[in-house]
């Protein structure tokens, strides 16, 4: 019998975990959606005719018919997919920005309750792989997933991702912890070659696959601490999330101005490190080298900005920002993250090896 006993109380914690995770999934599944990618056949075949050639069989080396292809809900051809999530019963829905990137696809949401909707995108963050959409359901109160704070996440703590994986298995969830915070990697926008560099990242072994992108990161209350974002490829139970305060700074900027404003320099530069210190021959291995990226209508400085207006100049180094340290793993983005339209902000460069510090004015950066 104490056999017995002691088997049963080391099973029972075990059964408890389990039934909480069950129910903070059954919690947080409504509130998730598919989001498809939709455009006219002839538009593909304009833009991004290599995506409808065949490689084999009866159309090899020639477009795939239109009636051949997948097709989203609304009639479009179906060119990709992710996932998001209801923040507010009206209809508003968060996702990645990368999976809403193209301004001239049709996007359609649909629901765990298999209903489908045409969604809007109301903003996209120019800093943060973080957009906004809207739905229309009419008198339908949708089942929204609340907010949590990712200031207050902790090393180890257990987290939940779902979503779409591989545009495929809608409804799709993984476990696992919160293996590092405060991240930054460079990662792929679109099928193109584009990239971002994205910045404060929730790192987890929770898996995230393609077509998860978008899609909430709760906790085990049930609320979204971050947006499932990126995932390492050629590495095991490494993905990133982008922490959900940053998309409350969003929803906040969204309700009061009706777009997302964030301040904008105006200039183009490299991050120092060792290695470019050495082939540009630099006196520091730190900051922001500002530089043009070799043609000429891609200035280092941009005529009109704040940058300019504040006297930047081509081959300055940013060695501060509002009185923070420019690294490698603190840049321009994450200082003006910080930084209120408006606001007067002092810059100090390296100039002919000589410090000077400049102020400038922290503007809107406008689409």
């Amino acid at each position: 019998m104490r056999k017995s006993r002691l088997c049963y109380h080391i099973f029972m914690p075990f059964t408890n975990y389990e039934e909480h995770i069950i129910g903070t999934v059954r919690k947080a599944m409504p509130g998730v959606v598919s989001i498809m990618v939709g455009k006219d056949y002839d538009d593909i075949l304009r833009e991004r005719p290599y995506e409808l050639m065949s490689p084999m069989g009866d159309h090899a080396g020639l477009p795939v018919p239109e009636e051949e292809l997948p097709h989203t809900p609304g009639g479009k051809i179906r060119i990709g997919g992710g996932s998001g999530f209801i923040v507010d019963p009206s209809g508003l829905i968060l996702t990645n920005k990368h999976v809403v990137h193209d301004h001239t696809a049709e996007y359609m949401i649909t629901t765990t309750s298999e209903d489908s909707y045409p969604a809007r995108v109301l903003a996209r963050d120019p800093l943060n792989d973080v957009a906004v959409l809207q739905i229309d359901a009419g008198d339908i109160r949708l089942p929204a997933i609340a907010l949590g704070n990712s200031d207050a996440i902790q090393l180890g703590q257990t987290v939940i991702a779902v979503g779409t994986a591989l545009g495929e298995f809608q409804n799709t969830v993984s476990s696992g912890i919160i293996s590092g915070l405060s991240r930054f990697i460079t990662a792929m926008t679109d099928n193109e070659g584009h990239s971002e560099r994205l910045r404060g990242l929730i790192q987890t072994d929770a898996a995230i696959n393609p077509g998860n992108s978008g899609g909430p990161l709760v906790n085990l209350d049930g609320q979204a601490i971050g947006i499932n974002s990126a995932v390492v490829f050629g590495a095991q139970n490494i993905g990133f999330a982008i922490p959900i305060n940053k998309a409350r700074r969003d929803l906040a900027e969204l309700k009061q101005y009706g777009r997302i404003r964030r301040p904008f320099l105006g200039i183009r530069y490299i991050l120092l490190n060792p290695m470019l210190k050495k082939r540009f021959r630099l006196p520091v291995e730190h900051g922001a080298f500002v530089l043009r990226e070799g043609v000429p209508e891609r200035p280092a400085v941009m005529p009109d900005s704040a940058a300019a207006r504040a006297g930047i100049q081509e081959t300055d180094i940013i060695m501060e920002l509002n009185n923070t340290a420019i690294t490698e793993k603190t840049g321009i983005e994450d200082v003006l993250e910080k930084v209120a339209i408006g606001a007067a902000v002092p810059v100090k460069i390296l100039r002919g090896g000589q410090e000077h510090i400049l102020t400038l004015t922290a503007e809107e950066r406008m689409a």
